[in-house]
């Protein structure tokens, strides 16, 4: 297992591969959030060990557009920060999942996943997060690589809002209901304010909302 190494007095060459060739300044790794989700915020799609009734409510307005703009929300090249459970579910399904641009795309990525048991991570490339979650996440992002995407991890989202380390926030607005299951923003999230930068509408129903992070919340 690699660990994420800490940043030196002397910048490393992972960092000085980071630096923007015309004006030398750090060029950041972004970190989007990608979510499905429902009109009621849930974004939990399987039981995951409780008694959560609708599994795969997402399958019926799956189409060929709605993957493609998917796709390409994700980026050509693109790495993943993932929570162990979210991890685990994806480890059991996208290892062997037929060949796509998508799970070509998962099975290439470094997974960089927040866990207490980094030795029995198997899917790789991966690289365990240790319990210092918002400094391993500042040093990757400095390091040369891809951008980082977010999806599926739930419990780490308030913990990147809260120390300011998201760029970008994509949802996907499902047209159901379902009043039950682990939502996006979990109470305790802090508060924020979001910049409309994108939103496209799909026949069968689903939106894509893009958000640019803009700060604290605005009042009054």
């Amino acid at each position: 297992m690699e660990t994420i190494p800490s940043l030196q007095p002397q910048p490393s060459r992972s960092i000085l591969g980071a630096l923007n060739s015309k004006t030398g300044r750090l060029k950041l790794r972004k970190l989007k959030i990608i979510e499905h989700m429902s009109l009621d915020g849930v974004i939990q799609h399987s039981s995951d060990g409780d008694a959560f009734p609708y599994s795969d409510w997402t399958a019926p307005y799956r189409t060929p557009a709605g993957r493609e703009a998917m796709l390409a929300a994700y980026g050509g090249s693109f790495d993943l920060l993932l929570g162990r459970r979210t991890y685990d579910i994806w480890s059991g399904f996208w290892p062997t999942a037929p060949s796509s641009p998508m799970a070509d795309g998962l099975r290439a990525a470094t997974k960089f996943v927040a866990t207490h048991r980094p030795k029995s991570l198997e899917w790789g490339p991966f690289k365990g997060l240790g319990p210092d979650l918002a400094g391993d996440i500042r040093r990757i992002k400095v390091q040369d690589g891809p951008d980082l995407v977010l999806s599926g991890s739930s419990t780490l989202t308030s913990i990147l809002l809260e120390q300011g380390l998201v760029d970008e926030v994509l949802l996907a607005v499902y047209p159901v209901l379902l009043g039950t299951g682990k939502r996006f923003f979990a109470e305790g999230t802090p508060p924020r304010s979001f910049e409309l930068v994108a939103t496209s509408a799909f026949p069968s129903g689903i939106i894509f909302n893009t958000y640019k992070v803009a700060g604290s919340l605005r009042q009054g």
